[in-house]
């Protein structure tokens, strides 16, 4: 029989408030769109305030906690006094850890699947709260730059963890007409990796579109057109390397050292005038910005590594106490009222949030630090596997919260300054049960190998590189070296050898 009744039962569910989202979205921005979010949230209350340094004796304010300010100290974390801010900051940390849906995306992440997810759309929040979920989440129509659409290229062309760092720092080096500034062992120096590794990295940033990206001349840039083209011969080479000459218009010399009659010269003129010698100029969208990096890494004069908070990333905003009792006293509607209410409870919260989420960034750098000192130290061949949950669990947080503080934000080291999550490279097992071995690591033992077979004429198939390694103990499966020596463009060892042969 189909009847209704009333039943009253008893269940666990997250209950999202607009506060609890506004906590979420802050910790995965990144310091542009936090300080754009930040220019909102100003115009639209009246009761918030940037922290200038100096008041004046206007009246009471709530500043925002030392780490918000940017005076945290190295390695330090400093929680909240009191028991409502305890009970705030446990209450958001909880949030960061239980946002639906994101355990399997950070263990895809984690295992190198998959693209990094933007703002979740579950976070939007309604009104009442505080929070303008929808220019937040409102969808980025602009052009890409130059600089967006090589990092786009560099993520799918197949590097190693340590190639994409180099490429990295090559694309930041690059400038708005598309030409590469910068001595290349400078680059080496600064990451600790030998110039034929910088020189190889910048041989497949040369395939990038636009053709001729990345070139260190006007002739190297045109050099590549012209290889795209199959219009590169002797005697263009030539032309490219006196190119003084052309612009003196001296045509006889010309003639002479590229060995070609007027003619020729003439049609060799024409191509050179159908190509661009500047291929980053005429791409669409803003100029590309200079990287500003959310953590400093500095070597400590007592030994170790200084972790500190760049101040100039980290809003300082304060709540009016003054205005607010100013304009609270004036309230007489309801709606007023409400309004005044609303606006001192976001208010608060935002202060408070921009100060937990400094603490966070400043807590996940530093464990990430503590485990790549190698790196810092010696350069990229001494990164160590690291995964999401290693870091979480060093610190007490959950993975999907180190996801988001990882994403989008920048650390500034003596190697230059990288995506935090640069530093989550995958692990190779060790035969012997020892220590874990960095994949990237491995990849740069297997070029080694590879790279000293010329001295006495042996060739080293996969299997036996296998062998070589398993006797050091690390424990890796011929498939995988297979794919590391593919990734690396390495020819098979059968390729190798005819080369050999040849040469």
């Amino acid at each position: 029989m189909i009847g209704q009744r009333l039943e009253v039962r008893q269940g666990q569910g997250l209950v999202i408030t607009p506060q609890l989202q506004q906590a979420i979205k802050l910790l995965q921005l990144s310091n542009l769109e936090l300080e754009a979010y930040v220019e909102a949230e100003l115009e639209k209350n009246p009761l918030l305030q940037r922290d200038e340094g100096d008041q004046g004796g206007d009246g009471p304010a709530e500043p925002a906690e030392a780490a918000a300010s940017g005076e945290a100290g190295e390695l330090q974390f400093t929680e909240p006094s009191g028991d409502a801010e305890h009970a705030m900051d446990a209450r958001t940390e909880d949030l960061y850890d239980d946002a639906p849906g994101e355990r399997d995306a950070d263990r895809k992440r984690d295992a190198g699947e998959g693209e990094q997810p933007g703002l979740s759309d579950w976070s939007r929040a309604g009104a009442g709260g505080g929070m303008d979920g929808e220019d937040m989440e409102r969808p980025d129509t602009r052009d890409a730059t130059l600089w967006e659409h090589l990092q786009a290229q560099a993520s799918s062309a197949g590097f190693s963890p340590a190639e994409h760092a180099i490429a990295l720092t090559l694309i930041d080096a690059t400038d708005e007409g598309g030409y590469l500034r910068g001595e290349l062992q400078e680059f080496a120096d600064r990451l600790g990796v030998d110039l034929a590794r910088i020189e190889a990295v910048l041989a497949v940033c040369h395939g990038f579109e636009p053709t001729g990206v990345m070139a260190r001349s006007a002739p190297e840039c045109l050099k590549l057109q012209l290889v795209e083209r199959n219009r590169f011969d002797p005697a263009m080479e030539a032309l490219l390397d006196n190119l003084e000459l052309l612009a003196r218009r001296d045509l006889p010399a010309l003639r002479k050292v590229c060995g070609v009659d007027a003619e020729d010269l003439n049609e060799m003129i024409a191509e050179l005038k159908g190509l661009t010698p500047r291929p980053g100029a005429g791409f669409g969208g803003e100029p590309a910005q200079t990287v500003v990096p959310d953590v400093h890494v500095r070597p400590d004069p007592a030994g170790g590594w200084r972790v500190e908070l760049n101040s100039e990333t980290l809003p300082r905003l304060l709540m009016d106490k003054r205005y607010h009792g100013v304009v609270a006293a004036g309230a007489r509607s309801e709606t007023e009222k409400t309004f005044v209410a609303e606006c001192a409870a976001q208010a608060s919260w935002l202060v408070k949030s921009l100060d937990q989420r400094a603490k966070t960034i400043l807590k996940v750098s530093s464990e990430i630090v503590r485990q790549q000192d190698a790196f810092l130290a010696f350069g990229v061949e001494f990164l160590r596997p690291l995964n999401l949950k290693t870091v979480a669990d060093a610190i007490g947080m959950h993975e999907s919260t180190v996801s988001r503080v990882t994403s989008n934000k920048y650390v500034s080291t003596p190697r230059g300054v990288f995506e935090l999550k640069f530093f989550f490279t995958a692990a190779i097992q060790s035969s012997d049960g020892g220590a874990l071995h960095s994949a990237e690591a491995v990849r740069h033992r297997i070029k080694a190998m590879i790279d000293s077979e010329g001295a006495d004429g042996d060739v080293l198939s996969d299997d036996r590189i296998v062998e070589i390694l398993n006797e050091t103990g690390i424990d890796i499966a011929r498939r995988t070296v297979a794919k590391y020596r593919e990734a690396l463009r390495i020819p098979s060892s059968v390729q190798r050898r005819r080369l050999m042969k040849a040469g």
